[in-house]
């Protein structure tokens, strides 16, 4: 019996390969490369979970024909708190959350996330995203999860205990190391960490290969940051000019938020109500806080060389509204609508160190490639429309509108 069974696993293993190596290829009408460029009716071809080539379309019957949509890179949030989520109508609290609850929340966030069209999101973070990343990476559907793990928010450490966290949070697994140099904005934002404390982080977190996140309002924990070498600098909202082009001289990438997560809270203001400092003050600050984060980013987008990504900090209420802060920044911000997009694209995947594999619709890229219904160059509410959804060569999505 087993030797007659043995042939046939084999004979059905060897056509299993075959079929999955079978290549996919995608009709396109407008394709965005995530770097600038546009091309019009190409033929994408996916084999495993590269593009091996994008050439002009031929007659030939492609796998997916795109050709009334717009093509381009699986879009890329450099921070979310994707564990982050409202439970019976409140902010849950997670500490004290059954794990299976949890756990299904994170997959379902997950989901939400990469239905949205983002196939990359950086979280920042919390230790249980290092199990959500491992199922993820097993092959639970949603975007590819980088995490910070557990931040650092105790100011009273000293230099090198902050060297030793850094140290600890690497070899736990964190993919990026995320530290808060200032207050909430719905505490003054003012500096917490000294610049000596900023700096043993930054100077560690490069000893150890990983980037660092830096969470900042106060113009001088900004300048702390970028003249301590750090990876970004999020948020920013207090920052002047001169900030902003010490930033682009030093090449620290800026991820300031103008679109979604101020108005996520006071959207959501009675499920975040009364919670630590959600209160009163907190939210008139933070309605305060917008037409401020939008002169910031206005500002900001004038200095050609700052390299501005596109992080929401999205959390409760937010995931899968991340197009949000692409659509404010160029119908409320001003900034030209590929330059939006490349932010969201080939630009973040360069703040990630992920630029040889994502960002970009080119061969040998990894195949997470998304199609909106429109032309987000022209309308960029097209990105709240992604019909079609590939992720490492796999259609997660597929509901192209008919014609």
């Amino acid at each position: 019996m087993l030797t007659r069974l043995f042939p046939a696993l084999a004979v059905l293993a060897l056509l299993t390969t075959s079929a999955t190596a079978q290549p996919i290829t995608l009709r396109t009408g407008l394709l965005l490369d995530g770097k600038g460029n546009t091309l019009h009716n190409q033929l994408v071809t996916i084999e495993s979970t590269r593009i091996t080539s994008i050439t002009p379309a031929t007659t030939n019957a492609p796998t997916y024909d795109l050709q009334n949509l717009t093509l381009l890179p699986g879009l890329i949030d450099t921070h979310v708190h994707i564990g982050a989520h409202f439970d019976n109508g409140r902010l849950a609290n997670t500490a004290a959350e059954p794990p299976a609850d949890r756990a299904l929340h994170d997959a379902e966030t997950a989901n939400t996330l990469l239905m949205a069209g983002f196939t990359t999101v950086q979280s920042i973070g919390a230790q249980t995203d290092l199990a959500l990343r491992a199922a993820i990476a097993r092959g639970l559907p949603g975007p590819r999860l980088l995490t910070s793990s557990t931040p650092l928010t105790d100011a009273t450490l000293t230099p090198a205990q902050i060297r030793d966290y850094v140290r600890k949070t690497a070899a736990d697994g964190a993919d990026v190391i995320k530290i808060f140099a200032t207050k909430s904005i719905r505490e003054g934002g003012g500096q917490t960490l000294s610049d000596a404390q900023i700096a043993a982080a930054c100077d560690e977190a490069r000893a150890r290969g990983k980037r660092i996140w830096v969470h900042a309002h106060a113009a001088s924990a900004v300048r702390a940051s970028a003249l301590a070498g750090c990876t970004a600098v999020t948020h920013g909202f207090q920052i002047a000019d001169a900030e902003a082009q010490l930033m682009a001289s030093r090449g620290t990438f800026f991820e300031p938020q103008t679109g979604l997560l101020l108005q996520n809270y006071i959207e959501n203001k009675q499920r975040f109500f009364g919670i630590g400092n959600y209160n009163e003050a907190g939210f008139k600050f933070m309605e305060d806080s917008i037409p401020v984060t939008l002169a910031v980013f206005k500002m900001a987008a004038k200095h050609r060389d700052l390299k501005i990504i596109m992080g929401t900090d999205g959390g409760a209420g937010a995931h899968g509204q991340n197009a949000r802060e692409i659509i404010f920044r160029v119908n409320q911000g001003g900034q030209p609508a590929m330059d939006a997009i490349v932010g969201a694209t080939s630009l973040n995947a360069s703040a990630l160190g992920l630029s040889d594999r994502i960002g970009a619709l080119a061969p040998n890229m990894d195949a997470d490639l998304i199609a909106v219904d429109g032309d987000p160059l022209t309308d960029i509410t097209a990105l709240q429309r992604v019909v079609f959804v590939m992720r490492g060569g796999k259609v997660y999505k597929n509901i192209a509108p008919p014609r």
